[in-house]
């Protein structure tokens, strides 16, 4: 709906908000100018472009200017904070990798924070365009919908949202068929559509009886063409198939899917990976750089054996890869069929220690960097549970369409360690497949600091 009109607004406020971040900076920089000696000078032009790129990423992260995100108010508004905050943390890493301390921070801080100012005002902007676009009758659809069922109901719900003004007239419906009291009133039945449309000023109709259940739909049709309103018509999937579907587009032709997968956009996908990349460098320069042999010592001192365990893991498509772990176990023949458990003989007291703070996964990030893991997913399990939960479980294979992660959404809500029935299981898959139909790189972000969070408060299910 209103594609041009949603297309226009995006790239408005892309201009809006590049525009206003650079008179913010130069405002601030004019009024700070006794402050800044001129040997200085390119650092604050190095901080400029800084604050430039910061700000594009963290829109491209976010997507604030995606069409879904746009089309809202309260969307446009949650990732706009979003990326206010990306935006913070990318200017705040570049001062500290840059050693840029010496700058003002007095003017450091009331650029960031008359940066925010400004993009508030753009967001209240954004309610002052949509308000007046509301109060113009020329921007006004008068929507009649013909059928009333599941279908028309949930049209209702997303005609409500639309971004311009929509004016729902009713339902145009046999009275036989209405077996409640409808949110919006039933103004016809089938035979004079086009008759209540002219008599309401209707300028669209939208169809939830497809021709092939009611013929009459095709003269509609034609009927409306010379009415001059446009005739839309609403598909009932549920005489394909009873699950929820997907609609997505091959060209022309609408393909029908059991769910909606983010990362099956190779866009998506790319940010993932530099996500990835990005988090994975930072934790093996600046954590396993020195990690690795402290924790490889202890390891050697407490029993014999290898400082990583190694183990063949489910990872994406269901392909097998090495995932690496610190070991936490004396060496046993059941490392590859058993799990821990809480009180687990085979754990040595290093091991004890770093399940229950996580640091035994932290080599995964090797896996990360070379590309067989994510950040965040989910959990690889052991060849052998996926041979037999799949058995046991519906849609456990779904779970294997994304990477496997280090932490994941079913481990911040609780379903992490040993899974002591297929009831604990299933509730790791259905978490494992809500994170895959919601990612968002803010998802992955916030899974991330939960996990944190639990390392430092300490987990219950850890073993």
């Amino acid at each position: 709906m209103n594609q041009q009109f949603l297309r226009l607004l995006r790239l408005l406020f892309i201009f809006l908000d590049l525009l206003m971040l650079n008179v913010s900076f130069a405002v601030d920089k004019f009024f700070y100018s006794s402050r800044i000696p001129e040997l200085a000078m390119a650092r604050y032009v190095n901080l400029w472009l800084a604050f430039n790129v910061a700000w594009m990423m963290a829109a491209w992260i976010t997507t604030v200017y995606g069409q879904k995100s746009i089309s809202s108010f309260e969307t446009f508004s949650h990732k706009s904070l979003r990326a206010y905050i990306y935006f913070l943390a990318l200017v705040m890493i570049y001062i500290v990798l840059f050693k840029q301390e010496n700058m003002s921070r007095l003017f450091v801080m009331t650029v960031l924070l008359s940066v925010g100012l400004v993009f508030f005002v753009n967001r209240l902007l954004y309610l002052v365009i949509g308000q007046f676009v509301r109060n113009q009758d020329q921007f006004t659809r008068k929507v009649i919908i013909v059928g009333y069922n599941e279908v028309s109901k949930k049209l209702v719900q997303q005609l409500e949202e639309d971004i311009l003004n929509t004016k729902i007239i009713g339902y145009c419906e046999n009275e036989q068929e209405v077996h409640e009291l409808s949110n919006y009133p039933i103004v016809g039945g089938l035979n004079n559509i086009i008759e209540v449309s002219k008599q309401y000023q209707a300028n669209e109709i939208f169809s939830t009886i497809a021709p092939d259940a009611n013929n009459g739909i095709y003269e509609l049709m034609q009927e409306a063409d010379q009415a001059c309103i446009r005739f839309k018509l609403v598909p009932n999937f549920n005489l394909f198939t009873r699950l929820p579907v997907h609609v997505d587009y091959f060209g022309s032709l609408p393909v029908l899917s059991l769910r909606k997968e983010p990362l099956d956009d190779i866009a998506n996908r790319i940010r993932k990976r530099i996500y990835d990349i990005f988090i994975s460098s930072l934790v093996i320069i600046f954590i396993l750089s020195w990690m690795i042999p402290l924790i490889g010592l202890l390891i050697l001192l407490e029993s014999k054996g290898p400082v990583f365990f190694v183990q063949m893991r489910s990872g994406k498509n269901n392909l097998p890869f090495r995932c690496i772990k610190f070991r936490s176990m004396r060496i046993n023949k059941e490392s590859n069929t058993t799990q821990a458990r809480k009180g687990d003989v085979r754990v040595t007291r290093i091991g004890r220690f770093l399940r229950k703070t996580s640091l035994d996964e932290f080599p995964q990030f090797l896996n990360v960097f070379v590309g067989n893991m994510s950040v965040v997913g989910p959990r690889p399990h052991m060849l052998k549970h996926t041979d037999d939960y799949s058995e046991v479980i519906k849609k456990y294979m779904v779970r294997q369409f994304v990477k496997p992660g280090i932490t994941g959404w079913a481990q911040i809500n609780g379903f992490r360690g040993e899974t002591r029935s297929v009831w604990d299981m299933e509730k790791r898959v259905e978490h494992d497949i809500w994170y895959l139909e919601n990612w968002s790189l803010w998802l992955d972000t916030r899974i991330i600091f939960m996990t944190g969070y639990k390392i430092f408060v300490g987990d219950i299910n850890a073993v």
